[in-house]
Order: structure tokens, then sequence, then C-alpha cells
């Protein structure tokens, strides 16, 4: 088991609050996407300490596209040495539509894709794959090598740990099948984690032919 801490959002005091949550001996400290972008504090995280894990939790996920996503996740896992975690969240219909205006339809769905776009796309940039990635929701098929990354920056550490938060069961099978871990809603209850949350995710990590172990669940 891992404990974590927080570091808040003010950009003057993270520095100072993520050595303390480091010396502390928290193994992680995570950021929410609320009154602030939850990416620049993590950043000064990653600066201002050498082993403490950082993520957020959550990010909004269809405020976005796959592409940037993508960009932010591999800046901040090579500057971080390995050590980002990339946590998103759907939010809600009025959320998106209406504060963010984006789209929204079919939710589960569309963050499976948005989440396979995103591994696409780091296939492409670590690897070389020509990236081909077409769905019903995103399509991405142009990448030249002015645009791609340096995969020297990557590859000591590989692409950074995917986390889904979720409460219905749908968006939970799909964190079980195409992420490496789960963020638990706060008001979820130890009776739902036990008979909802936790048998969708390994109805998910059975599509993608996985166990639950090495799974990690966050709550």
């Amino acid at each position: 088991m891992k404990v974590d801490g927080g570091i808040g959002s003010n950009l003057s005091q993270v520095p100072q609050s993520a050595k303390e949550v480091e010396a502390a001996g928290y193994s992680g400290a995570w950021t929410a996407e609320t009154s602030h972008d939850p990416f620049f504090p993590l950043l000064l995280a990653a600066e201002h300490t050498s082993t403490l894990e950082i993520g957020t939790s959550i990010a909004v996920a269809f405020a976005r596209n796959p592409m940037t996503l993508a960009n932010i996740g591999w800046d901040l896992q090579s500057y971080s040495k390995g050590r980002f975690m990339l946590g998103l969240g759907s939010q809600i219909k009025p959320h998106i539509e209406k504060r963010f205006s984006m789209e929204w339809s079919h939710p589960a769905p569309r963050m499976r894709e948005m989440i396979l776009a995103m591994r696409a796309i780091w296939d492409t940039w670590l690897n070389g794959t020509k990236l081909e990635f077409r769905g019903d929701f995103y399509t991405h098929t142009l990448m030249t090598p002015f645009f791609a990354p340096d995969p020297s920056e990557m590859a000591p550490y590989g692409p950074p740990k995917i986390f889904l938060a979720g409460v219905g069961e749908m968006m939970t099978e799909v964190a079980g099948e195409v992420c490496d871990g789960f963020l638990c809603h706060g008001f979820t209850t130890e009776r739902y984690l036990r008979e909802v949350t936790i048998p969708a995710l390994a109805r998910g990590r059975a599509k993608a032919g996985k166990t639950m172990e090495g799974f990690e669940i966050v709550g």
C-alpha cells in the first residue's frame, strides 16, 4: 500500500509543499482540476523533488483531445524522470458542454478511444510506428518529424501510467481494460467498492486478457 498527499495549486507555494510531502515519506502527490490548471503545479513539484510520484486526480479528459494530452503526458513524464501519473476523468455533461464548450456523447466508449489514441501517439513518438489511429470519436493520421518529440526523452522511462476515475460500471470497465489504475470517487463506500467497482474492473481486465495483478486502485 502507498500513502499519497497533496501539494495544492498555489504555484508560489508548490515547491516548498512538494519538498515537505516528499520529506514526510509520502509516496506521491496529486493535483485536481478545479479552479486552476492541474499540470503546472506538477512541473514545479517534479523540479523540486527526486522520488515523489506526481499525478492528476483528476484532469478533465473531454476538455482536451488525445494529442494535447499525449504532449502533456510526454513532457511531464520525461521531465520528472518517470514519476508522472496521468489521472483522467470525464466530468459531467453540463460542465463539458457549458463550461468547456466541448462535445459530450457516449462517455465510456469515448474515453476508451481517447486513451487508446494517446497510446498510439506515444507509440509513434517512441518507436517510430506510423500514426494511423481511426476511431468513432478521434482520428489521428498525421505526424511528421518536426512535430514528434525526441524518443530518447522517454526511452528510459516509458509512457506515463494512465489512471481513470469513474463511478458507473461502464467507465470502470474501461479503466480495467485500457488503464494502469483506477481513481475512486470520494463518496465511494467500502460496500460499493467490493460489490460494484472491483468486479467491474476485473471484467475490464479480463477483456484485455489480464488479471488484477499490478493494477492500482487509488481511494
